[in-house]
């Protein structure tokens, strides 16, 4: 039996859209089930399903009133049909009973979908998935570097959104910015850390970590090797002053401290990374007392000073790369032979290891060839015993290598170790000596210390087989692996650790 509809739905603008919307729905529904038993793609499948798909089908469905409409329209100036006012809806009239019933019907699925869809499109959008996987290339780096950070179980929105309709809206409108950037290629490399506009510690870092939570010391074991023929081992074992040394004591002292809701510590930085900060602002909060240190060394003029945002320090001054951290070679190079993965029985593969990524490249595919030939031909030609015997050894030095690179080197973004400043330490970067650098002072004399002992006590360090020891609840004096007399008393651990450095 042949549907009666209105003789203003026969014509092609409403057949096309009727045409589009259905096989749209088709479409959206079978994809939906697939992504319900299949993880195989399944972000790009939602990017389809949840946001491509429903703007066809609701310009589908936008067609055909819009196709009854013209025809209406035409036809009336044709004289076809009388000119009438507003629409009538007789349904004792078949045609107008049809129509009424499909459109109340598919009203009723329409919005029912639009519901599950808009739910679905919610959470996808908001899913590591999505931000990590479909701008691939964009955010590869940030995505590997998540995957292995402690964080690597928190939705990426709990940091960089957070709870609350208005920074979801904020995130949205910057998105869509982005997705224009992405699609026309007009994006930085590296992309630079959102530091401006990243939302306030206290409202994200904090919905988990507490001022008020009450974190002991820790020991901290740190092996390292140096770059000779041997891979000499080289141990340092820390006690990190987090809090205090007793929990009564609550951050009376140790490096949390600093966010003691009794103080507020505030600064300000001469430059857009945070890196330089030439004024600092201590208040203590129960007396009222007020100090303001200015670094002597880079001493700045009031008014330069006052043009200056004064910022309330936050978990973030610290912890800057909680999630998206990417390791110096010396780092990973260390871990990595200690796990196994790179052998240390491998005469000089440290040193080798730190030549050869120290190099640029511009793909991770020439990189990893880069890799391969070099460690080949450095044991072939230098080693020539151990290449033809012992081969396995190399090889597995070759894969162990590439794996960290591909961890934590990214040429296509431009992404490595000294792209993003990390403020934790002060080893590759002047992280603590940005305030703690022995030359903020005070007008009437105080000094923000330089003391490596408000933060950290050595109680080892050495060679495994002599390793020098504190006795209980003293401290050792740290002792440079390689002898530079006094000098690292003296200069900034930054003004020779590169990140290449043993």
């Amino acid at each position: 039996m042949k549907l009666k509809l209105p003789y203003s739905s026969q014509n092609w603008v409403s057949l096309i859209g009727a045409t589009i919307a259905l096989i749209t729905l088709f479409m959206i529904i079978f994809l939906f089930v697939i992504t319900a038993f299949s993880a195989q793609g399944r972000s790009y499948l939602g990017l389809v399903t949840y946001i491509i798909l429903p703007v066809f089908l609701i310009i589908g469905l936008l067609l055909i009133p819009i196709g009854m409409y013209l025809k209406i329209r035409r036809d009336k100036k044709k004289n076809i049909i009388p000119s009438k006012g507003w629409p009538q809806i007789n349904l004792n009239d078949i045609r107008h009973r049809n129509a009424f019933f499909i459109f109340t019907i598919g009203t009723t699925i329409f919005l029912f979908l639009s519901a599950v869809g808009s739910y679905e499109a919610f959470n996808f959008t908001e899913s590591v998935t999505f931000c990590g996987t479909i701008c691939h290339t964009v955010m590869k780096p940030e995505y590997i570097a998540y995957q292995n950070s402690p964080h690597a179980r928190v939705a990426c929105v709990e940091c960089h959104v957070g709870s609350g309709a208005s920074w979801y809206v904020r995130s949205k409108l910057s998105g869509l910015y982005q997705v224009y950037a992405v699609t026309l290629g007009e994006y930085p490399k590296p992309i630079p850390t959102p530091i401006t506009n990243l939302r306030p510690a206290r409202e994200t870092c904090e919905e988990c970590h507490w001022p008020q939570k009450f974190y002991s010391r820790s020991l901290r074991t740190e092996k390292h090797y140096l770059a000779d023929e041997t891979n000499s081992e080289w141990d340092i074992i820390l006690t990190m002053k987090i809090g205090s040394s007793l929990s009564a004591l609550g951050l009376q002292e140790g490096i949390h401290w600093h966010i003691n809701p009794d103080v507020k510590i505030e600064y300000k930085a001469s430059d857009e990374r945070r890196q330089v900060i030439p004024w600092v602002r201590y208040t203590n909060l129960k007396t009222g007392e007020v100090t303001i240190f200015e670094d002597e060394d880079n001493k700045l003029e009031k008014s330069k000073l006052d043009s200056l945002q004064t910022r309330v320090m936050d978990c973030m001054d610290c912890h800057n790369r909680p999630s998206h951290d990417y390791k110096p070679p010396a780092f990973f190079i260390n871990n990595a032979i200690t796990a196994g993965n790179v052998p240390k029985e491998l005469p000089q593969i440290k040193a080798q290891a730190m030549e050869i990524l120290g190099k640029q490249f511009t793909t991770t595919d020439s990189a990893m060839q880069y890799i391969s030939n070099s460690i080949n031909q450095f044991y072939k030609e230098n080693y020539p015993e151990i290449y033809s015997t012992k081969k396995y050894l190399v090889d597995k030095a070759i894969n162990g290598i590439q794996d960290e690179f591909k961890k934590n080197i990214f040429p296509e973004m431009k992404v490595k170790w000294d792209a993003y400043p990390n403020n934790i330490g002060h080893i590759e970067f002047m992280g603590c000596f940005r305030c703690h650098n022995g030359t903020h002072s005070s007008q009437n004399g105080k000094l923000i210390s330089k003391d490596c002992r408000l933060c950290h006590d050595i109680t080892a360090q050495g060679p495994p087989d002599k390793l020098e020891t504190a006795p209980i609840n003293g401290s050792l004096e740290f002792k440079h692996p390689t002898d530079i007399d006094q000098a690292w008393k003296e200069m900034a651990c930054v003004e020779c650790h590169t990140g290449l450095n043993p």
